[in-house]
């Protein structure tokens, strides 16, 4: 009897600590940025959708759908106990190498590349799966090897538990997604994936002299690959190549010129008029530049970095290393790829169609977004924050 008195007191506790309430603030932080996005998709999308489609609410309204079902995936993603995801992170991790290997099979074609599966009026894009499967699988590992990993004594175990193993888990789908000339995945993978096993623990000695491998790797595929190869060369002058590859980037780069500060209005873009290709994807942020200027990227900017910082924040109280090396995970994610996707769209690097989270359109990847916000709420009811 006293012991179920002191188990029910204990649960009235957690609850009124707010240890069992998910984190407020990150919360809304996610709502905030995906409403963001979603103005900017119905706006950046009207032209292109009525040229396109014959409707200019085409993008909106998928979109809109997506955002329903994602909120859906987030909220169950949420009250599902993190643990659980634990248990079944090396079945995800297979069925991602499946999926990557289906696709190279029987994958169809979009936009000059093979990186898609349809499953009746689902399409499926492996390799946003293949960013969640790599962080859950590095922390499932480091969760059962830290100590190996981390042994300085042993330069035999950091070596092999704490850089090859690992690294191993972070090859295999690299090599698949390599297969599908998709470089920038390519480049967040590695990004993700090493970023990861540093915040480990491990000798950052061995782990340098693999990223060194790796951007070497990335340099020559780079280089001897005419399709990368190509874009380089338009990068380095897109003035040059603006009829045969530069005029995205030209057209990005003058919509966010003509933004200013304040911009030319919600819903005024003239640039979005088919002059930039693809204005509700990879190239939104350079319309939203322009119809709300740096004012409105600022306040992007600012909903991506207290979204990051507040994931970051639950994974230093998370309760053990598993929880918080997925947060981690997930916030280092978001964190690449929104500066990977700032800089082709002001060409700081070359164009390697990479989406702008929360803001592109697409399917797959908001609702792949979704549910890593919902397992970062998971994690958050078990942390020590104050709320």
């Amino acid at each position: 009897m006293k012991n179920s008195l002191s188990g029910i007191n204990i649960k009235i506790k957690n609850r009124l600590s707010g240890q069992a309430r998910i984190d407020g603030l990150f919360l809304l932080a996610v709502l905030l940025v995906a409403a963001y996005g979603t103005l900017m998709v119905f706006s950046a999308g009207v032209a292109y959708a009525e040229a396109r489609y014959g409707d200019s609410l085409y993008f909106v309204k998928k979109q809109t759908v997506w955002l329903i079902l994602g909120l859906a995936v987030m909220y169950i993603a949420s009250h599902i106990d993190y643990r659980l995801y634990q248990k079944y992170t090396p079945h995800l991790y297979a069925l991602t190498i499946f999926l990557l290997v289906l696709v190279l099979a029987v994958g169809f074609v979009g936009n000059g590349a093979q990186r898609w599966i349809s499953i009746g009026p689902i399409t499926i894009q492996p390799s946003e799966i293949a960013k969640l499967s790599i962080v859950m699988m590095l922390a499932l590992y480091f969760s059962k090897y830290e100590s190996n990993a981390t042994d300085r004594k042993s330069k035999r175990n950091i070596f092999i538990y704490g850089t090859i193993i690992p690294c191993a888990i972070i090859f295999v789908p690299i090599v698949l997604v390599m297969l599908q000339k998709h470089l920038s995945c390519i480049i967040i993978l590695g990004a993700i994936g090493l970023i990861l096993i540093l915040a480990a623990g491990p000798d950052p000695r061995y782990i340098s002299a693999f990223c060194g491998v790796g951007v070497a790797g990335v340099t020559c595929l780079a280089l001897f690959t005419d399709y990368t190869k190509d874009r380089i060369t338009v990068w380095q002058d897109p003035e040059k190549y603006k009829l045969t590859g530069g005029w995205q980037t030209l057209q990005g780069l003058m919509a966010i010129g003509s933004g200013g500060i304040f911009g030319v209005g919600y819903g005024n873009s003239i640039l979005k008029h088919c002059y930039v290709s693809e204005p509700a994807n990879d190239m939104i942020f350079a319309i939203l530049c322009e119809e709300l200027g740096l004012i409105g990227a600022a306040v992007a900017l600012l909903f991506f970095a207290f979204l990051v910082y507040r994931g970051c924040l639950i994974a230093m109280r998370a309760e053990n290393s598993f929880a918080r090396l997925v947060c981690l995970g997930i916030c280092i994610k978001m964190a690449v790829q929104v500066l990977l996707n700032i800089a082709v769209v002001t060409n700081t690097i070359p164009n390697t169609g990479i989406s702008l989270p929360f803001f592109s359109y697409g399917g797959s990847s908001l609702v792949m977004l979704f549910f890593e916000m919902g397992i970062i709420l998971s994690i958050s009811r078990h942390a020590t924050i104050q709320k």
